[in-house]
């Protein structure tokens, strides 16, 4: 990893750039391919499928049969891990209910507010180099809890045509309603148009490289909602001299395995804790299965100085971390000023694969900066907020000659008369 010395205020947006292509290197191949499908349905993903995925499918469709195979493989005690991560899951999510709200705004007047479930969802588990059948939890249990009556999973299948069992095990316990073997720019484009096969939905869940998320961007020019911009994953710790080296390097590397357009940096107070974990970073590295992975993604990530606090927690916010973990003693210090995060993990005792995994707290967060305006997934995702009012005879007295005036104002009559024609009668 790349050493940074105390880099001035005015290098920083190079510095903390990410590894990622522009939009309009890709935006041309998404834009061809929803083209096509919107055009040619199942045809078109079939050919995508075999192009990206390698693999020539008779169906796209994942049977029940072939669901109820998968679970059969997948070991007691995998399953096990599961129900006891989803039940972590699902005791954070549905603490996050509301209750209707309600208030009289001018005797007369009432309103309130209710959230209703969105009806049709679609949800985009990556595949590839790491099925991860974890975001089958982060998606479908909020979409459970939120009531969505149609919940499509599309994700890629392997050379031999079939899904992760794990993925597969998740969705039924998830009690996800259909499942079809689709990746990349298809899956989305598939979701966002319907096909013969696949439904259409009103908002698409779920992270993906690069080419997902410009497919996601564009599912909106469309009429399709998306939960929001997540692309490559990201991770960014700070970290002084009480900070263990080697549980920071752990966690550096937790992240730089995902893909090899990752990105971790350290951010720390200490030019000696910056050493040991760029040492402890070759000794773990070396450990790994999926190395030549991890060694791509860390040639795209920096281990920054920086002389204080202050320093540091501006160059934070300026980057806007998809996860941020704070081992610092200091640590209330970054807590209550943290403005642009997806999710914050306290402490040496609190690995950033926690919340991927088990704590709770749900994983499909915003990346490559877009945590400065977007929140991670969570209850609220999966739903809408609706507003109702009613006005009684007393009410619209009351701020019926308000109406009118602004209404007048701005130039709109008809506005007026709406409220002026039932004044009168109601003042006869």
């Amino acid at each position: 990893m790349k050493i940074i010395n105390n880099p001035n205020k005015s290098e920083w947006s190079e510095i903390l750039k990410r590894p990622t292509q522009t939009v309009n290197d890709i935006e041309a191949t998404v834009n061809q391919i929803f083209d096509d499908i919107n055009q040619n349905g199942d045809k078109a993903i079939k050919k995508y499928t075999q192009k990206f995925d390698s693999v020539n499918l008779e169906s796209n469709i994942v049977s029940v049969e072939e669901i109820d195979e998968a679970i059969k493989k997948v070991p007691a005690n995998l399953q096990n891990a599961i129900k006891k991560a989803k039940q972590n899951i699902e005791v954070f999510h549905a603490a996050q209910k509301t209750s209707k709200i309600e208030v009289e705004t001018t005797n007369g007047v009432l309103c309130w507010q209710e959230k209703r479930p969105i009806e049709k969802v679609g949800v985009y588990i990556p595949g590839g180099t790491a099925p991860l059948f974890s975001t089958v939890l982060m998606l479908c249990v909020p979409a459970q809890i939120a009531g969505c009556k149609e919940i499509i999973l599309c994700s890629p299948p392997n050379k031999k045509g079939e899904l992760a069992q794990e993925i597969l095990y998740a969705a039924k316990l998830c009690g996800v309603t259909q499942i079809f073997k689709i990746g990349g720019i298809q899956a989305i484009a598939g979701l966002t148009f319907g096909t013969e096969t696949i439904p259409q939905v009103y908002k698409i869940f779920g992270p993906g490289n690069q080419f997902v998320t410009v497919a996601k961007q564009l599912a909106t020019k469309h009429g399709v909602a998306i939960d929001m911009p997540a692309g490559p994953s990201e991770l960014l710790v700070v970290a002084d001299e009480t900070a263990n080296a080697s549980y920071i390097a752990s966690d550096l590397l937790s992240q730089a395995e995902h893909g090899i357009d990752s990105q971790v940096i350290l951010v720390s107070t200490s030019k000696e804790l910056i050493n040991l974990v760029s040492e402890e970073i070759e000794k773990q590295l070396n450990m790994l299965p999926r190395k030549a992975i991890a060694e791509k993604a860390i040639e795209n990530s920096k281990l920054i100085y920086v002389e204080n606090n202050d320093l540091a927690l501006q160059l934070i916010n300026e980057y806007g971390p998809e996860h941020f973990i704070i081992c610092a003693k200091n640590e209330d210090f970054y807590v209550n000023h943290i403005m642009n995060a997806g999710s914050v993990f306290i402490g040496n005792y609190t690995p950033e694969s926690a919340g991927d995994y088990a704590s709770g707290t749900n994983h499909t967060l915003p990346t490559t900066g877009f945590s400065k305006a977007y929140s991670g997934v969570n209850l609220d995702s999966f739903l809408k907020s609706m507003t109702f009012q009613k006005i009684s005879k007393e009410g619209l007295l009351n701020i019926g000659e308000t109406i009118e005036l602004m209404a007048e104002a701005e130039g709109l009559q008809a506005h007026k008369n709406a409220v002026s024609i039932r004044l009168k009668d109601l003042k006869k």
